[in-house]
């Protein structure tokens, strides 16, 4: 069976607007770490999205261009297919915060923190509210630092994080949201 791509021509604003939306966020984390990975093997990294959620928002990433199938594969009745991020730099030439506009960025950061009190929200209205086992920290700290000092700075966070990127969800794990913010003054 011949590969699909249903393609529509996005705008570096409609990339954004498709990018910005949190499930599809986490897909595109999990597909930029893991590089190719069924809807099934998404779904082992995102438990908490229902399934039918999750193919839709799939479905709205390849329609957009963002992801691609890269393979198909008949399994059981049904097909499998195998997605990843696209190669043809459409995340990079559609989605150039350099060129956005400073509305743009400012209603992109917005939708961020929105997205960060919606987050906060949910925690703070469960029913397992427990602030030291649970890590939850918010922080600023103003340092000095050279642009060489910064990229170090951002350099060994990335280090950090990338050290438990591959962790698989396990009853002992709980997913935690760790957000940055660098602002110059």
């Amino acid at each position: 069976m011949p590969l699909t791509k249903e393609v529509i021509t996005i705008t570096r604003k409609n990339a954004l607007e498709v990018i910005m939306n949190p499930i599809r966020m986490r897909i595109l984390q999990t597909l930029v770490t893991k590089k190719k990975l069924s809807s099934q093997q998404i779904s082992e990294y995102l438990p908490d999205v229902a399934q039918a959620t999750l193919y839709r928002h799939i479905h709205t990433l390849v329609q957009a261009g963002i992801i691609r199938i890269v393979h198909e594969t008949k399994k059981r009745g049904t097909v499998e297919r195998i997605y990843a991020v696209s190669d043809d730099g459409t995340i990079l030439s559609e989605v150039n915060v350099d060129e956005m506009s400073r509305d743009e960025h400012l209603q992109y950061f917005f939708a961020f923190l929105l997205q960060l009190m919606v987050d906060f929200d949910a925690y703070i209205q469960g029913d397992h509210l427990d602030i030291q086992k649970d890590g939850l920290t918010y922080r600023q700290a103003n340092i000095y630092l050279s642009d060489d000092e910064l990229q170090d700075l951002m350099g060994s966070i990335s280090q950090l994080l990338l050290k438990h990127i591959d962790n698989r969800p396990t009853e002992e794990r709980t997913l935690r949201s760790v957000s940055s913010i660098v602002i110059s003054k």
